[in-house]
């Protein structure tokens, strides 16, 4: 039996299975199962209303689990899915809200990861997939990171790689009309509004709860400081060697455990959580991070590391 079918069947038998997506490892359950979610939530250490989004292998299966599909989640799906877009609508009858968290809209997701999709094809329904580690810990983008996070908890792991983009999928509410922006990710707002002919608007505070928005998250068990090119001198020169440094520039020699970051988005996203992974072993007092530019093609990607550092 192939590892897909093997971990399609564990499913089915409502057994938890990590996966590959093209964002992050997803740690996956059986979607209409309300034990098999229960015990995802668990394994997580996830606040039970916090919902997890649902993820599908085409759009037909995805909008079968909402409600009202808006001509602007048909815009969406048809631009960006598969991808590392989520979109957020009022759910359909059937749907259980021990997946929206008690809330009446569900997330949907068609990922592009090919392991992805060949298990959902061969699991045959969809799978409620938050990220494969303890919550509000770094995102997993490789299998011995699922491994190091959780262990026998999980039931198997389909090894895919590592994972492209790095950071979570975009999340765009369009539950309540005008499309918002809830959460950023691998998919650009200029490229969303350009695909809607319109813009996006900010959460309120009607906004529908989303997976990633709480104000600490995505954070290694090192505190994490982050500090402009100006006064990471100065940091270095109070901490020396008792900090950890993830920096655009080359090693300081009075830092033991340094590590270079690309200079583009794309670049340092892909590499973001295994350098916070890498770092954290380091056993240091801190993390220091060197800011990247505050402008909208770093919008994802300042979003984690102030989320990081505020846990």
């Amino acid at each position: 039996m192939s590892d897909i079918r093997r971990a399609a069947e564990i499913l089915k038998r409502g057994g938890l299975v990590a996966f590959p997506t093209e964002t992050v490892y997803g740690l996956g359950a059986d979607a209409s199962n309300c034990a098999a979610v229960e015990r995802l939530y668990r394994v997580k250490g996830r606040p039970i209303d916090h919902p997890v989004i649902v993820h599908s292998g085409d759009a037909e299966r995805a909008f079968a689990w909402v409600r009202e599909v808006p001509e602007s989640a048909r815009t969406l799906a048809a631009k960006f899915w598969p991808g590392p877009l989520t979109l957020i609508l009022k759910r359909a009858a059937h749907v259980g809200q021990f997946v929206t968290g008690g809330q009446d809209t569900v997330g949907v997701r068609v990922p592009a990861h090919p392991v992805a999709h060949a298990l959902l094809v061969n699991f045959g329904g969809a799978l409620a997939a938050p990220s494969a580690n303890r919550h509000g810990r770094v995102s997993p983008t490789t299998a011995q990171h699922v491994r190091d996070d959780l262990g026998a908890d999980v039931d198997f792991i389909l090894d895919g790689g590592a994972c492209g983009i790095g950071i979570e999928s975009t999340i765009v509410d369009l539950s309540r009309g005008a499309p918002a922006l809830l959460r950023p990710g691998g998919v650009s707002v200029a490229n969303l509004e350009n695909a809607l002919g319109a813009m996006l608007t900010m959460p309120d505070a009607g906004a529908p709860r989303v997976p990633g928005a709480l104000p600490a998250h995505y954070a290694p068990k090192t505190p994490v400081r982050l500090v402009g090119s100006g006064e990471l001198d100065r940091e270095i020169a109070t901490r020396g060697s008792r900090a950890a440094v993830l920096a655009f520039g080359v090693p300081d020699q009075r830092v033991d455990y340094w590590l270079r970051i690309p200079r583009d988005p794309e670049g340092y996203a892909h590499r973001l959580y295994a350098a916070l992974r890498e770092l954290d072993r380091a056993e240091c007092e801190a993390i220091l991070i060197e800011m990247p530019p505050e402008s909208p093609e770093w919008s994802a990607v300042l979003d984690r590391l102030r989320r990081a550092a505020r846990a």
